[in-house]
């Protein structure tokens, strides 16, 4: 299905709107009740300076060629966060001179995984832009799962976020961590709407999931960013990683992303104890960490 048949533009707008309370932006109560929350047609056309008719086109996908100037007004009546005003350029129009992006395949250039198997500290790996695991190190493999093990179909984040329960059971905060999947994979969806693979990802998680379902139908966007997530792993229970995310220049829609801890913290004492734990098949250490406690806010 084509852009243009899913008409994206015009449903992030009426999210948009539906979540903007007026008087965030200093609309009187005007007595009338509201059948809908959020802004009126006439309130986000008022304040962006804009007829209402053609507010009413864009939201019906009958108008798609649209302004900078235009989309900037609508941003800033909508109170746009910066990731959203740049997925709202996206959807639009506007930016279809911009070049595609090149579709990055699976292959992963061996001296990168060299570099994912050195970080004998971190665990590691390289993931594209729909978040399929490409290539990954035994400490990512200790820390989330037996890569190897499963289909080369089936080695994507999001789906394993949302499809499989282990997975699922590692977050400390799951409803947290899976909006932001989902709002990262929306992103996405916006600058590539031609991503077959993507398009049949979203499809099958909307089917099989009903949060996902939910979340998806909000429209909230986020671009990639550094994270802290908090784990209840198995093996040393609880423990806070930063998310570090890299870019691959020899690959544009490919990143490097690293787990971290602070030195020094008891999450990097858990750290360590797990990736000594599966350096050793035969022979592991018998003891967890000494008083391993982890804040789980993150």
């Amino acid at each position: 299905m084509s852009r243009k048949e899913r008409n994206e533009l015009g449903e992030f707008l009426r999210s948009r709107r539906a979540a903007l309370d007026p008087h965030r932006v200093g609309l009187p109560d005007d007595g009338r009740l509201r059948r809908v929350p959020g802004l009126r047609r006439e309130e986000l056309a008022q304040l962006a300076h804009v007829s209402i008719d053609y507010v009413v086109r864009l939201e019906q996908g009958r108008t798609r060629r649209v302004s900078r100037p235009v989309l900037d007004a609508l941003a800033d009546a909508l109170r746009l966060a910066p990731d959203e005003r740049a997925y709202l350029f996206t959807v639009a129009d506007v930016t279809r001179a911009v070049p595609a992006r090149p579709t990055a395949g699976p292959r992963v250039d061996p001296q990168l995984q060299q570099l994912l198997d050195g970080m004998h500290d971190n665990p590691a790996m390289v993931l594209n832009r729909r978040m399929d695991v490409l290539a990954w190190n035994r400490g990512a493999a200790a820390l989330l799962t037996d890569f190897a093990a499963l289909p080369a179909a089936e080695r994507n984040l999001i789906r394993l976020t949302f499809l499989d329960e282990s997975y699922r059971a590692l977050y400390a905060d799951w409803p947290r961590a899976a909006r932001e999947c989902v709002a990262v994979l929306r992103m996405e969806a916006g600058r590539n709407p031609d991503d077959r693979a993507l398009t049949a990802l979203v499809g099958e998680l909307t089917v099989r999931d009903p949060d996902f379902r939910t979340w998806w139908a909000n429209h909230r966007v986020r671009g990639p960013r550094q994270l802290t997530k908090t784990y209840r792993h198995p093996v040393v229970g609880a423990l806070t990683l930063d998310v570090q995310q890299f870019s691959v220049d020899t690959q544009p829609d490919q990143q490097l992303v690293a787990y971290t801890t602070p030195p020094g913290s008891p999450s990097q004492e858990a750290l360590r104890f797990l990736l000594q734990w599966s350096a050793h098949p035969t022979g592991r250490p018998n003891s967890r960490p000494n008083g391993h406690t982890a804040d789980l806010d993150g």
